[in-house]
């Protein structure tokens, strides 16, 4: 139970419910998910041009053909493409940096895939930086566009404002400015 209460967004009450159920479970089902964990890392491994995971040489995203591969979304995590794909209405390639700069946590450029990003841009003509909403993000998604400045690509990022079904009352003043710059023609 303590190694289950490692894993993030896992409590004690959590773990301790996953242990009991383990011990009800029949030793098959232990055996088929003792042999998946060990065999996680002999699997999967990080795709060597956008550092989402894969199986094969690359992931199942950059081989797909059927995307579009001069439009990258760039995200910080691996989880991030997860949320994207969920959304389904993106058809481009992406690329996760592994992490976002902050200086004062000590992590500058070098310890992000922005390198490789840069080697992706002379194919690229859209750059949609999908970075989270703080200081980080946007200190990442900067230095991103001055990387990309000297090359003919489109940068963007995405858009934000009040979500759907919130009412202006409980909407923050740097989201409800955000929205505000970000306003579209109706």
């Amino acid at each position: 139970m303590q190694e289950l209460a490692r894993f993030p967004g896992i409590g004690k009450k959590t773990a301790q419910r996953m242990g009991f159920h383990l011990l009800d479970s029949p030793a098959e089902i232990l055996e088929e998910l003792a042999n998946a964990l060990l065999s996680l890392k002999e699997r999967v491994h990080e795709c060597p041009q956008c550092h989402y995971i894969a199986e094969r040489e690359l992931c199942e995203i950059c081989l797909d053909t059927q995307r579009d591969a001069a439009t990258i979304c760039v995200v910080e995590r691996v989880l991030d493409v997860l949320i994207f794909e969920r959304m389904g209405a993106f058809r481009g390639l992406y690329h996760v940096l592994g992490g976002l700069i902050s200086p004062l946590d000590g992590i500058t450029p070098d310890d992000l895939h922005i390198d490789s990003l840069v080697k992706r841009l002379p194919d690229t003509q859209e750059l949609i930086i999908a970075t989270h909403p703080s200081i980080e993000g946007d200190t990442t998604a900067l230095y991103i566009g001055q990387q990309a400045a000297s090359f003919p690509v489109k940068v963007t990022k995405l858009a934000r404002g009040v979500p759907m079904g919130s009412h202006l009352e409980f909407t923050d003043e740097a989201t409800l400015a955000s929205a505000y710059m970000s306003r579209v023609d109706l």
